[in-house]
This record gives structure tokens, sequence and C-alpha cells, in this order.
């Protein structure tokens, strides 16, 4: 297939690769996968004994196997399955095996004790919990809520309820945050693990703590659900009004904030970010907001429970607005798709970017229609071996989160395609899930997209991306994802607040291949609330999946213990031990459009990458306030055009020119423009240039505190500052300033929360993420007070590095304070001047 063609179509012709016809004798099968460079693998997996109760399974592979950076591992591995976990019989020793795999992994990663290099001096810390993976031995607030969500919080609640309590912490003692701080004296919240810019609120998805609650929530036993309960909601409170002082913008009501996940920044933002990283803080995610959503959805409901209808209400109130908000912000029509993210401040546009953990989250929980559910799903890019995390790529980046799969993103996929009904997206998961651990023999923490390998030797434009660079076998959220598949999908159970519902989501190409030619599948010993359930599915003959034809197989009756039921269970209708018939009949074709790509691993085609973004430069004519901008693209432009962007908006498009000269002249206000560069080919679109404001402003030197407002207006304050605590991609001390604006009076007329993240080794001054404020005429004085952040919590106590052991730290060095004239807000000449200590800090307009 050309890598510029996308083609659509029935499933039958849209699946370049079909899931392998798996052959078996009782004890013994085997799977042959083609690769992506024209070679086979295969796997085989024997048991000595396939009437066990329970077996034992050897399973070995051709494939070479990846352990740690290498390529070395052992292409055998063996494991048995034990009476704490359920088991899966069907008519494929394969499928049975993996399903055990999955559940040995998660036994592996049960553990008393969990370890970091970076927490309590290397040394193991007591926890009932669940680590992350083969390489990761600690406990990461997104990897477990995710993992929870997915599966193990129906599996094992109790250590996925351990595992959440431990990412919550309050404040160390003898810290007092700053007087603007909200929720209550001890602070308990949600942890923000350390990363980008020092931590929050860089990066809010610690919000995404609240997936794994709700799941948790629902399979507790009542007593440990009722305290558990009680915990959640005061963590969610100080969380959630904490995040709407320091990381909510009132102007489209989004929450600010790194991509959920997508937490490596030269991945999947534009390359000037990593020098700007307030620029980031100020951009919004789909990902991340939707957890914004699930946290206050999950608050309302338990403020509810807990006889608080006051919380109740305003949080219920503060998520439909932020559902409205989300799909007046990011949905993109042109698209078919949510945009992942916006660009930051002084820019503000959704960028054409696309990511499938987002787009997955919307349609799960509840944010797209059903119409746009359809279309995400028909519109979504899937290679030969599934559907990348992002899309399009980056050019010259190695492989992690670019230009790879991630299981338990696929998995998410796989939920939102058999909620929906599209049939060749949930069938190109299932073939992503079972292949993954199938040739690896474990579940993986990611994949290079094109080849499905797990470290793929590549060098693209004289450049080593070689990758994933960084890959773990055994990981959580992977197996997770697998075992959701299993008794999510295809066995279709899942806890709800009052029971269990059954919907299975068995295609016709999963009924033929993966669960061999008997007439049923069982899942047995899964164990919920002290109920033990065995769920068999009464499959329709194989005969009714021939090769070519495609669907999904309707619920034709449920029967618990002989009794015919509904496909929605109370937990009183459960017995002890239960037997759950489910038969399923008619084939429904379901929806079946697939968008699918492809190429080859090395080539930078336009077809599945973005272009590099520009760097743009501004001038503005003093005659007549007109700004021209001049573009400049980093490479070969040959089929590149350009689109200019001003305050968000587009106001030109397909230029092939690289200098532009707005018809619009900037008067009495401001208007800050960005360029992207757009494939002609493709129409793939690159990150957008930084912005360029043309009334830049002025900067008063730091021990400036007061000014004067001789005309009132919309302005934007900045911090100018450098905080070198620690490296901009790691740590917890981001500092996180309140910034007020007092009268003469003295009284506090506005302020908010500012960030300075951590700056740059080897660049100057940075600039704090902005403070929008409208000032009448008169005097003002600033004022900078503590806000907090993570180096306050318990949690950090043990730290090694800046923040931690040698106590909480939230300083930056201040070197001045920037103004200028808000953009996209026309008025009036504008002049400030400083009041006491002279300053000339805006020219007037010519």
């Amino acid at each position: 297939m050309n890598a510029k063609q996308l083609q659509w179509g029935a499933l039958g012709a849209a699946l370049s690769l079909a899931l392998p016809a798996l052959a078996q004798t009782p004890a013994s099968g085997a799977a042959t996968y083609p690769a992506w460079d024209g070679h086979h693998n295969t796997v085989r997996y024997a048991t000595p004994d396939a009437d066990a109760a329970l077996r034992s399974y050897t399973q070995t592979t051709t494939q070479r196997v990846r352990q740690g950076e290498t390529l070395d591992g052992k292409q055998k591995t063996t494991y048995a399955e034990t009476a704490q976990m359920p088991t899966v019989r069907s008519g494929n020793l394969a499928f049975d095996a993996l399903f055990a795999l999955a559940g040995t992994e998660m036994q592996r990663n049960a553990v008393s004790q969990i370890q970091d290099g970076s927490y309590n001096g290397g040394q193991p810390i007591a926890c009932n919990c669940f680590k992350t993976g083969e390489l990761w031995h600690y406990v990461w607030t997104r990897d477990l809520s995710y993992a929870a969500a997915l599966s193990l919080a129906m599996l094992d609640p109790q250590r996925v309820r351990n595992s959440l309590e431990f990412k919550l912490a309050g404040y160390r003692e003898g810290v007092t945050p700053g007087p603007d701080v909200a929720g209550t004296a001890d602070g308990l919240q949600i942890v923000q693990d350390t990363g980008s810019g020092g931590s929050w609120p860089v990066s809010t998805d610690r919000m995404s703590w609240a997936f794994g609650a709700d799941e948790a929530l629902k399979a507790l036993a009542p007593a440990e659900r009722q305290d558990f309960a009680v915990t959640a909601l005061k963590a969610l409170r100080n969380t959630l009004e904490n995040d709407r002082l320091a990381a909510f913008d009132q102007a489209d009501g989004l929450y600010t904030g790194e991509q959920s996940f997508l937490d490596w920044r030269e991945q999947s933002y534009a390359a000037w970010i990593p020098t700007d990283l307030a620029s980031m803080a100020t951009s919004k995610a789909l990902s991340t907001n939707v957890a914004h959503y699930q946290a206050l959805t999950l608050a309302a409901k338990l403020a509810r429970e807990q006889g608080v209808p006051a919380v109740a209400t305003r949080y219920q109130g503060w998520s439909a607005d932020l559902k409205a908000a989300i799909n007046r912000r990011f949905w993109q029509a042109d698209a078919g798709m949510y945009s992942s993210l916006t660009a930051g401040h002084f820019d503000g546009a959704a960028l054409y970017k696309y990511d499938w953990l987002g787009q997955s989250l919307a349609i799960i929980h509840g944010i797209a229609d059903t119409a746009q559910a359809q279309s995400i799903l028909a519109h979504y890019p899937h290679g030969p071996m599934g559907a990348p995390v992002i899309f399009p790529q980056q050019q010259g980046v190695s492989i992690y989160h670019n230009r790879a799969m991630w299981p338990f993103v696929t998995a998410h996929g796989l939920r939102a395609a058999a909620m929906t009904g599209n049939v060749a997206v949930a069938d190109a998961a299932y073939d992503t899930l079972l292949r993954g651990a199938a040739l690896n023999l474990s579940n993986m923490e990611n994949f290079e997209w094109l080849s499905g390998e797990p470290l793929l030797a590549d060098k693209q434009a004289q450049a080593d991306l070689s990758g994933p660079v960084v890959n773990s076998r055994q990981m959580l959220w992977s197996i997770g994802g697998y075992l959701g598949m299993v008794v999510g999908e295809i066995f279709g159970v899942r806890t709800t607040d009052t029971g269990i519902v059954l919907h299975p989501f068995v295609t016709a190409k999963l009924r033929r291949v993966a669960l061999g030619a008997t007439d049923t599948a069982t899942l047995n010993n899964l164990q919920l609330r002290g109920k033990r359930l065995q769920v068999r599915l009464l499959l329709p003959p194989v005969a009714t999946a021939p090769a070519g034809r495609q669907g999904y197989y309707a619920i034709d009756g449920v029967t618990v213990n002989g009794q015919p039921a509904g496909t929605a269970l109370d937990w009183s209708a459960l017995a002890d031990d239960n037997l759950i018939e489910i038969r399923l009949g008619q084939l429904l074709p379901g929806q079946q459009v697939i968008r699918r790509v492809d190429g080859k691993p090395n080539q930078a085609d336009p077809a599945l990458y973005a272009p590099f973004e520009p760097a743009a430069t501004m001038s503005t004519s003093h005659a007549n306030g007109t700004p021209t901008v001049r573009i400049t693209y980093p490479g070969d432009s040959t089929g590149v055009v350009y689109n200019i962007y001003r305050d968000g908006q587009p106001v030109a498009q397909g230029l092939t020119a690289s200098t532009w000269t707005d018809r619009v002249p900037v008067k009495g206000g401001n208007a800050c423009y960005a360029v992207e560069a757009v494939y002609t080919s493709s129409g793939n679109r690159s990150h957008h240039s930084a912005p360029m404001c043309a009334q830049a402003g002025q900067t008063i030197g730091a021990a400036v505190h007061n000014i004067r407002i001789t005309r009132g207006g919309a302005y934007v304050l900045q911090l100018l500052y450098r905080n070198t605590a620690h490296q901009i991609n790691l740590g917890i001390t981001g500092s996180v300033k309140w910034l007020a604006l007092k009268d003469r009076t003295g009284r506090e007329v506005t302020g908010g929360v500012v960030q300075m993240p951590h700056s740059p080794e080897r660049a100057g001054s940075s600039y704090s993420t902005p403070l929008r404020v409208s000032l009448k005429a008169g005097n003002y004085q600033f004022e900078l007070r503590d806000f907090y952040n993570m180096s306050y919590l318990q949690s950090n106590a043990t730290y090694g590095d800046a923040g931690g052991i040698r106590g909480p730290l939230n300083r930056a060095d201040l070197q001045g304070v920037h103004i200028m004239p808000a953009p996209s807000l026309p008025g009036a000449r504008t002049a400030v001047q400083s009041h006491g200590k002279t300053a000339n800090v805006l020219q007037k307009n010519k």
C-alpha cells in the first residue's frame, strides 16, 4: 500500500494484516505472524495437561525479545495459572495461555515493597501496592490509574485502593502554604509525580487518579468502599479547588497543563517548547481536560452520597461547563476528531495534532456524542500493526511516544470501538494486543508503530532514532489493558455502582481466529465483591464467521444459574457462586470504517509525518502599525505551504511566500501571530512557531513595585526569572506564586497564580506564565506571595533532589516584571508609567 493513500471501506479491505490463524492440538499450539520486512515469526505454546484445572504453559518465540535496552532477552518463558486469578478456556490454547501470562505478570507486579532511587535513599518502602513494571519498581499516579481503570480495580480492588492512597498526600509537618491556597488545613490531595518543569501545575494529569478511583469504588466491598469514598472525596475536593486556582482558564473554560502520559516534551510538542515551558504550562490538552471532567463527575457523585448537596451541585455544574468547553474548543469538524492540544498563551489555537488516548477517553467518558464517536473511530489513522499514540509523527525525533504504539492506549481505543460498535477498529486493537503479548512473551510498554518491533534499529536523516528508547516488560498498564480486553470486551463483564453489566463484543474475526473451533469460551473464577463468577459465552458455529464476513454478534440471551436474566445484574441478584451464560446470536454489521495508512519505518513520508514547525520573526511599521511576518523553514520546503494565525485565529492560509503583511493594522491594543507549515500532499500540519506580539511591551526591574496606569484596559503581566532548582524534565520545584495587584489604599484588586517552571540550563532568563488583568486608571503595587508546589507534600519528604529531604523549595530568581497590552482586545492608545521609582514601561502608540 502506498504511504500516501488512505484506504477506507469494509473491514475485509481495510485490515491489511489479519490475525493469524492459530493451529493447535489439545496440548500445544502455534501462531505465525508476518513481520514488516517480509519475514515471519512463530510463537509456540505447550501445556503438559490441557485438561488440568490449573495449567502451566511454555511459550517460545522466534522474534528477538527485548530486555532492557537490547534485544538479548530469552526467547522462551514459562508460567502457570493460580487459584487467585481467573482462567480462560476456549478452543485455542494460545488464547488461554496469553490470558494466563497477563495474570502471572499482574501477580508479579503485586508487591509488598516499592522502590525508586530518588525516594527514601533508594531503600524499599512498605506498600501492598502494584509496582509499575519490570524496570519500574515505584507507583506512579497515571500508570496506576489507567491500569486500574482498564481492569485491575475490578480484579484486585484492595491493592488498587492501597496504591491509589499511596498517591495521596497532605502537607509536610511544619509546612504552611500561602494564604491564597484552597482546601482543608491538612492539604490531602492527589500527587503529581516528578516531571516537566518541576511537576504541577506545568503538568496537571494527576487528575487521572479519578479514572482508577471510580473503578475501585465500584469493586470494593461495602465497608472498604465507604472508607475509601470519604478519603477520595476529600482528596478530590482539595485537588479540584487548587487546580481551579492554578490551572483553569476562565476565558475558555479549560484546564491548562501538559498532555496526559505524553510527558516528554520533545516527543509531542514544538521544538522550541523545552526552552519555554511556561508556554507548555498554559497550553490545554484534551486528555488532561477529560481527566478533570471525570474527577469533577466523581466528586459530584460522592458528594451526593455523603450528604453535601451544595458541593455536588458545584462540581456537577463545573463538569457540565467543562464538557461544553471541550467540545467548543477541541472539536475539529474538518478533521472529524478532537485536537489533542492547543498552543499556549499568546496563540491558543487548537492544533491539528491528534492522540489516540485523548480521542478514546472522550468517547469512553461521554464527552463525544454518538456522531462524534463514530467520526473519531473512522478518521484516526491505523498502521499495519495498529494505531499510533500520536498522529502525525514528528520528524527527527526518536521513537517513544512519537512513532509508537502503547498497548494501554490501544486498550482504551478498543473500549471506545466496542462501545460505539466499530468492528474494524476493534479488530485492529485485538490484533495489536494479541500479537504484542505473543511475540514478546510479555506485556511490553510500547512498540514502534509501523513495524510492531520492541526495538527498531533505525537511522533517519543521519540521526540515530532507534527505539523505543525506553521499554519495559511486565508493564502494569499494558497488563491492565490485556486483562481488560479479555474480561471487559470479549466476555463483556464490567462493574457498576450497583452490580455488573454484560456486554461482550465478539467480532466475526475474533470468533474465527482466536476462540477456536469449540462452541463455548469460558472465563472461570472471576471473583467480584466476594462472589465467584463463571462466565460462559455460547458461541455461534465457526461457519457463521467465514473469512471476509465481518460484524459482531448480538446477545441472544442471558441466564444466571439457569434462570433468564438481563444484561444488568445487581449484586443482590448474584449468589456466592454463579454460572452466567451469554448466548451470542445474530451477526450484526456494526461500523466498519477505518482509516488505514502504511509506510516504511525509516522514511519520513509526508503522509505520516508533520512538517517541521517554521521559525518566524516580525516587524511592525511605525507609520501605520501593520505587522509583517517573515518565515524560515528548517528543512526542504518542497511541497510545504504556510498558515498564519492572529490571536489564535487563521488569517492567511496556503501561503507559498516567506513574507506576509497583515492588512489589518494593530492600533491601540495588541495582536500576536504564529505560523504553521502544511504538507500540500497530505494536509498534515506542524506545530506552531513561537508566537510574536505586535506590541512586545517592556520590563520593569525587580526593584520597582509600583506602577501608574494612565488609561484603563486589559494587560498581561509576566515575571522575568531564572529557576535552576532542577532539570527541565524532572523535579518537584516549579516555582508557583500568587501575583497580586493592590490599589493605592492597599486593597487587592486582582491577582492569580503564576508559574515559573525550571529554566533551561544554558538559556538566559525566562518569562513566567502570564496573568491577564483588567485595570482601571490609577496607581498599583505588585505583591508576590507563596502559593505551593509538590515539594510541600509529605510524599516528597524523602525525595533525594531539590525540594525533598532538605525541605520544601518554591523559589526563583526574580529579575523583573513584564507588562504589555493584552492581545485580541482592541482599544484606545494605552500608556503605563511607573509610580515612585521611574521606569518607562510602555511607549504610547505612534
